[in-house]
């Protein structure tokens, strides 16, 4: 068990521990107050009854038909005393001073329940009638007392009850308390451990493990914290794997130049002053491949890491289409193809004007390049004004690409089975095009026509401010 256990237990425990004595103490404390309060005087509808009629009796038939009324409810514990000036019992029984004091403090506050009267007497006595609440004091005595019945008994002299406190429901909470503590306490730092286990291995390079089954029973934040952590571990994996078929497709981009140089660089030994200058033209050729390469691959280590320089430069983009349009024109036409637009665009897309020049221009070249001699490369835009987007589509009229293998062609060195071989690229225009869209907060597709060729869509944001007529932008 770990040190968050034993905080997670101290702290619920002394809570718990000292909310329960809290509650004990309170209890006592009523219990003790409950008892101070409790009145030795009857209070019962019988008791004031009782003290009616007495007083009825002593007021309109005297001393003496009180005397009896005492003796003839005696068998019946009712226990009437009727008290003078003197504190003298009218029976001649001892009476406590306390209880007189109690039944004169209940006269004096609590007149409306009539459980205490004085009368005043006909032969000029005033008597204060109570009669005690009822204890297993007043059992019978041997012998009688004065004036026949029984001995007269010393009211309200009992000892002082003993001080209850509640020991045994405190023990009784204290243990619950700290069995329930025990088990939170477990139960929020066991997932824990699971997690700071799962870290260990994520540390020491095994990413294979997966805290989904383990904590599936659970329906908390600590869970979510396991599913997050999966989802970590997974597109580590997914880095990872893509990182190390990098390095394996970058070596294997770059064997072929290099193993091609050191061929020619060998024949430039032998060969004669004649032929040289053609062996000088094939290194210039691949040296210019290798360095078209590793600048492919500086941008992509760029976007991968999230530096792609300013992105917040407004970008009028139907001037840059036009541009970029003019160039690619120029170059399709020395080869006996056609680009044709439909610019109608004039809108401002908030990035990075080079990288955005360079993915759309991406995936232009790529549709000059496998679009059939002699057919029209067609260049439209699309305004989606209640979204504030741009859409932008580039139709050729090449040999497509096979539907297995359309998720595919934005991924890193892939090259469509259709045009690998008479193609002299790396892979990596269509997959920096990707990036480059997605650094812009848009996506692209792409999908096969239905007549022949492949369809590139752009989607991007755009600026709700339009930009001013005749604004270009250098490519």
């Amino acid at each position: 068990m770990g040190r968050l256990f034993w905080k997670f237990f101290f702290f619920i425990a002394i809570a718990q521990i000292t909310a329960t004595f809290g509650v004990g103490v309170l209890f006592w404390v009523e219990n003790l107050e409950r008892s101070n309060r409790n009145s030795e005087i009857d209070l019962s509808p019988p008791a004031s009854f009782m003290i009616r009629s007495a007083a009825a009796t002593l007021q309109f038939g005297g001393t003496e038909a009180l005397r009896s009324l005492i003796n003839e409810g005696r068998p019946h514990r009712l226990q009437l005393y009727a008290v003078d000036e003197d504190n003298k019992d009218l029976m001649g029984r001892e009476v406590s001073p306390k209880l007189v004091e109690q039944a004169k403090h209940i006269l004096a506050t609590e007149r409306e329940r009539r459980v205490v009267e004085l009368v005043k007497a006909a032969n000029g006595h005033s008597y204060l009638m109570f009669i005690p609440a009822p204890n297993d004091e007043f059992g019978p005595p041997p012998g009688g007392p004065p004036g026949g019945g029984r001995e007269p008994h010393r009211m309200g002299e009992r000892g002082p009850k003993p001080l209850f406190f509640p020991t045994m429901p405190i023990v009784v909470a204290l243990v619950a308390s700290l069995v329930f503590a025990l088990l939170l306490a477990w139960y929020f730092s066991h997932p824990i451990g699971h997690l700071k286990n799962a870290f260990n291995q994520a540390a020491n390079g095994n990413l294979d493990l997966e805290l989904e089954p383990i904590m599936s029973a659970r329906n908390d934040e600590l869970a979510d914290l396991g599913r997050d952590f999966d989802v970590m571990t997974a597109k580590l994996r997914t880095l990872m794997e893509s990182q190390r078929r990098l390095l394996h497709d970058v070596s294997h981009e770059l064997r072929s130049p290099i193993a091609r140089l050191q061929v020619a660089i060998g024949l430039a030994r032998v060969q004669d002053k004649d032929k040289l200058d053609l062996t000088l033209e094939r290194i210039e050729r691949e040296s210019v491949r290798m360095d078209k390469l590793v600048g492919e691959l500086l941008t992509l280590s760029r976007l991968e890491a999230n530096v792609p320089g300013s992105m917040e430069e407004p970008i009028a983009i139907e001037a840059m289409l036009g541009d970029m349009i003019n160039d690619a024109s120029f170059e399709a036409e020395a080869i006996g193809k056609h680009v044709d637009s439909q610019l109608d665009c004039r809108v401002q897309v908030k990035g990075n004007p080079e990288l955005l020049y360079r993915a759309i221009e991406n995936v232009l070249r790529n549709a000059i390049k496998h679009t059939a001699p002699g057919t029209t490369v067609h260049m439209h835009t699309q305004l989606d004004e209640s979204n504030k987007l741009l859409h932008l589509s580039i139709l050729d009229r090449g040999p497509g690409v096979p539907e297995e293998e359309m998720n595919s062609i934005f991924e890193l060195f892939f090259r469509s089975s259709r045009t690998k071989s008479n193609s002299a690229g790396h892979g990596l225009g269509l997959s920096i095009a990707r990036r480059i869209v997605e650094a812009h907060q848009g996506f692209i597709r792409a999908a096969n026509r239905r007549d022949g060729g492949l369809r590139v869509d752009i989607t991007l944001p755009f600026m709700a401010d339009e930009p001013a007529r005749g604004d270009t932008v250098e490519s």
